[in-house]
């Protein structure tokens, strides 16, 4: 284990990376710590583009090392056609994306939002620290429904994490960019319900916990 998946708790089976501002550099990132600690499958339930340096398959067997799965959909992938009850099987831990947030750094999501897979053991919620104190037009995915979550304009921390509890999709929290605005992400940790983890994943850098 390392730095990230043991501040995060990351168990074996499946794990869903939810949010904005940060999950696909927080999915690499777990996969390469969690390698020397077994298998490792990357994928999503939405969609994302081929990693470069792992091998991508459209199905699989029993995985050796760390490799990505899913269905072709143009230059991305899609969720696989293999279901994530028999994933599950198939690796020690099985990552996936399971959001998207149109490179904003904030998301609020609409009713059929997230595609979280109904077998996740571990479900983390991703900030882009970037967007705090920002106009909801500017920062947030879904704005309209930020908005009615928040009553607020700004994506303040208290009207960030206004969203957060009222949408209750995770079990931690990651407040990616924090160095962008650290006084901000300290003000919105101390808002969250959750456990909570103040990074700058661009760096590999885990600033504080709460």
């Amino acid at each position: 284990m390392g730095i990230f998946s043991e501040a995060l708790a990351i168990r074996p089976g499946v794990t869903a990376i939810i949010g904005s501002g940060g999950k696909t550099s927080l999915l690499y990132r777990l996969a390469d710590e969690l390698k020397d600690g077994g298998s490792v499958l990357v994928t999503t339930s939405t969609h994302i583009l081929p990693p470069e340096h792992l091998p991508v398959y459209t199905r699989t067997g029993r995985v050796r090392g760390v490799c990505c799965v899913g269905a072709p959909c143009g230059i991305k992938l899609k969720a696989p056609e293999q279901s994530f009850e028999e994933l599950a099987g198939l690796a020690d831990f099985v990552l996936v994306e399971a959001d998207g947030s149109a490179h904003l750094p904030i998301k609020a999501h609409a009713s059929y939002e997230p595609p979280i897979p109904p077998n996740a053991n571990n479900r983390i919620l991703v900030v882009g620290v970037s967007g705090l104190n920002r106009p909801v037009g500017e920062a947030a995915h879904r704005a309209e429904r930020f908005r009615a979550l928040s009553g607020s304009e700004l994506a303040s921390p208290e009207a960030v994490a206004a969203v957060i509890r009222a949408e209750a999709l995770c079990d931690r929290v990651v407040l990616n960019q924090a160095e962008t605005n650290p006084d901000a992400a300290r003000q919105l940790a101390a808002l969250l319900p959750y456990p909570v983890l103040l990074t700058t994943l661009n760096k590999g850098e885990l600033l504080c916990s709460y």
